[in-house]
């Protein structure tokens, strides 16, 4: 270059080719706030949103609490409507094939009922099994119990704790914490009493639902969307997790008796019920035969279990049941596992079992009926247009990032 040209302005750093295979994004702009802060509190009445949070909390607190105060009789009766609900599809079928809409109401509620109280009498049975033959492993447990106390206090375990925890392998308080989970007989013929009660009501007042539904639609159009699509999403929920749970049920009663774990039958329908507990429920269905394969097996028969098991909970609630169930549930892993834990506490151990059916129900009288409220869903769970969007940004990125590698070539 001569003195004479002029020198050439230096090339600005942004559209200076970039070497690094890394390219840092342009800072996004920080969203500037609305023009008129007041005219969402405006068409709100005048209520801040922080108020109203409280107050909605408040209502949880309350509802809550009144909800757990007639636990006893709530969880009977919700369980008979979600039978309800999954049995009227039948009702219907039967109706339109020329049966009297009498007969066939109380065929599907005497079918049902059968059907739960053969499931109870086979638990039933499976647990005096297990009370027969729990004295026999008592020296075994109390030595597994030893070992594992010796190891929590090598690892700094205070006393107290030790001490609870070697309580729990005794036969004893083993028993009486399975049937206080699972309920005394009082208990369950109260249980019994009320579902078939609801079971004879139920059916006969949802033979009016479909004409109720068309008669209201007009005046609360929304109300009806939501009812309508929270009786098919737990329609489907519910008979796909209960067809999946019978078969994990019997594959792994099956695995438990070829290996000889004693109490295979119990530990089954254990499975099978812990299959209507997302997240959690595997890990409640694999202890028990952990234990007691340990004591018959030693630690082949342990991680035969575990292999299997997973494979199985793998197999069925991570790849058929969502491909099955779809968008029915559209809940959050979170939102999911907080439900399970919530309705657990309020209402008992029937509460994990009716967790999905109820969030379901609270989701579709709080958000579904209201065309306002129904932008929460995304944050709740239904993701399917989120995704869209995030595959959109995902290829967006990738033919930026080709395109800028192109130029700097």
């Amino acid at each position: 270059m001569s003195a004479d040209e002029p020198e050439s302005p230096p090339q600005p750093a942004a559209s200076r080719p970039r070497r690094w295979p890394f390219h840092r994004r342009p800072r996004v702009a920080e969203q500037a706030g609305p023009a008129d802060p007041d005219a969402e509190l405006a068409a709100t009445g005048g209520i801040g949103r922080g108020l109203r949070i409280l107050l909605g909390l408040a209502a949880a607190v309350v509802f809550s609490f009144g909800i757990a105060a007639i636990g006893g009789i709530f969880a009977p009766t919700f369980l008979a409507l979600v039978l309800t609900i999954c049995a009227q599809p039948v009702r219907v079928w039967l109706e339109r094939h020329g049966t009297p809409q009498g007969l066939a109401t109380g065929a599907v509620g005497l079918t049902v009922f059968a059907l739960l109280a053969g499931f109870i009498g086979l638990l039933w049975v499976a647990l005096a099994q297990f009370v027969t033959m729990l004295p026999q492993y008592k020296p075994q447990l109390q030595q597994l119990g030893a070992q594992i106390t010796s190891w929590l206090q090598s690892i700094g375990v205070g006393p107290e704790q030790v001490k609870e925890i070697k309580s729990g392998f005794n036969p004893g308080t083993m028993l009486n914490f399975l049937t206080g989970l699972l309920g005394n007989a009082l208990g369950i013929v109260t249980l019994l009493v009320i579902v078939l009660t609801m079971l004879i009501l139920m059916p006969a007042d949802a033979a009016y639902t479909p004409s109720l539904l068309r008669q209201l639609k007009p005046t609360r159009p929304n109300l009806v969307y939501a009812m309508s699509a929270y009786a098919h999403s737990v329609r489907r929920y519910m008979v796909v997790t209960t067809l999946l749970g019978i078969a994990q049920g019997v594959l792994n009663g099956i695995l438990l008796w070829i290996l000889g774990v004693p109490a295979a039958l119990l530990w089954a329908i254990l499975s099978f019920l812990c299959s209507f507990i997302p997240n959690v429920g595997y890990f409640f269905a694999l202890v028990p035969p952990l234990v007691f394969g340990y004591l018959t097996g030693g630690w082949g028969t342990v991680i035969a279990i575990v292999i299997v098991y997973g494979i199985i909970n793998a197999v069925v609630q991570s790849v058929v049941q969502p491909k099955v169930v779809g968008s029915a549930v559209a809940l959050s892993q979170t939102l999911t596992f907080f439900s399970v834990l919530f309705w657990a506490v309020v209402i008992g151990p029937i509460g994990a079992i009716l967790a999905i059916p109820i969030t379901l129900l609270l989701r579709a009288i709080l958000v579904d009926s209201d065309p306002r409220a129904r932008l929460w869903r995304p944050i709740i769970g239904d993701l399917a247009h989120t995704r869209e969007l995030m595959k959109e940004e995902s290829l967006a990125r990738r033919e930026e990032r080709h395109q800028e590698r192109g130029r700097s070539l």
